[in-house]
């Protein structure tokens, strides 16, 4: 009997492998899908039932897209692979929930240099899981091996949700009024921002993610991998028990605290933010440490702390602030907004091509 040459594995392209992953991972992602997903795993589309959305008044779809950054040079290095799905997830779908919108499904695209099943399987578990701790189906992926472009070990992986909201319900500077209280939400730690400058620390240092030192007390890697924290469930439960409490989100992400916040500021609004309500946690202070800077200095490049704000009534905080940190996400006011004429020397105005309020971070971290 002979054996039929499989040109494009010579090419370096395992399309068995690709398959293998699949059956790893299909239970995982079955464990996502509801009545609304149509079709199961393995379609070239996937289907997902939107007839709820009919019983809207005026529905609108939100969407984002988004990846886990250099982040995944950690995951890599220490071959473990199952945590950061959960950054991906994190990543996209708190995004949707900040215009007040709640998650219907996602995708997940993975590229690498060669297909491990066992790999490219824990990386869309962590997926899978962090979808259904969202409430969100994982309805479909692509997993695509670039031999030549990507070392064999190397991956990236990228994701993209939709979700859906009411208009009049959608939050953003419109909603936002002089007076609302600034409620920060603690964040895990360095979630998926900012690892480029991590690196670059450690490069310089001379330190390993698989070295151990006493000031993370074990593998350096391992406290870096510490998973975005996850907003969706918990914010959405908030919206739904105390209505029209909440003006505004904003997810800190990329460029850091005030210009994240600025972007869901109205313009010729401002607010500065007492960093004295809040200790970094020590994975901020270690790094800073190690790289010869204050935490003031790296405020536009990591969350120091804070992984979501809310704007929220004055007359709500206190209701907010409460049933936040009962759900498991400690939260307290860290400042109020006020809407008028100000000398902004030193403020964040506005930021990814938004015209959005200004905003500072004034006084002294606490210790």
């Amino acid at each position: 009997m002979t054996t039929q040459r499989d040109p494009y594995a010579e090419a370096g392209v395992d399309t068995a492998a690709g398959d293998l992953a699949v059956e790893l991972m299909k239970s995982a992602v079955s464990r996502t899908h509801g009545p609304n997903v149509l079709g199961g795993v393995g379609g070239f589309a996937g289907l997902y039932d939107v007839s709820a959305l009919t019983a809207f008044r005026k529905p609108l779809l939100a969407t984002s897209t988004d990846g886990v950054g250099t982040k995944v040079a950690i995951a890599q290095a220490l071959d473990i692979h199952d945590t950061i799905g959960q950054d991906l997830v994190g990543m996209v779908v708190d995004d949707i929930v900040v215009v007040g919108a709640k998650p219907l499904f996602m995708t997940d695209y993975i590229a690498c240099g060669k297909v491990v099943p066992e790999r490219i399987a824990a990386i869309v578990t962590g997926i899978a899981a962090a979808c259904a701790a969202t409430g969100t189906a994982l309805v479909g992926g692509e997993t695509a091996e670039h031999p030549g472009l990507l070392a064999e070990d190397d991956y990236d992986v990228a994701g993209a949700a939709v979700g859906a909201v009411e208009a009049d319900a959608v939050l953003g500077p419109d909603k936002v009024r002089h007076g609302d209280v600034v409620i920060a939400i603690a964040s895990s730690g360095l979630h998926s921002n900012g690892f480029s400058l991590v690196r670059q620390i450690l490069s310089r240092r001379g330190t390993a993610f698989t070295d151990e030192t006493p000031e993370f007390g074990g593998v350096v890697g391992s406290a870096l991998l510490e998973p975005t924290r996850l907003y969706t469930t918990p914010l959405l439960r908030l919206l739904d028990e105390i209505p029209d409490a909440v003006h505004a989100l904003s997810h800190i992400t990329g460029g850091g605290i005030a210009a994240n916040l600025a972007r869901v500021l109205p313009d010729g609004s401002w607010v500065e933010l007492d960093r004295s309500t809040w200790s970094p946690q020590p994975v901020f202070r270690i790094l800073s440490s190690w790289g010869g800077l204050d935490l003031e200095d790296t405020e536009g490049t990591w969350n120091l702390g804070v992984g979501m704000i809310a704007i929220v009534a004055r007359e709500a905080a206190s209701a907010v602030t409460h049933a936040l940190t009962a759900s498991g996400l400690p939260a307290w006011v860290a400042g109020r907004v006020t809407i008028g004429s100000h000398d902004l020397d030193g403020f964040v105005q506005g930021a990814k091509g938004v015209n959005g309020g200004a905003v500072r971070l004034v006084g002294s971290y606490a210790g």
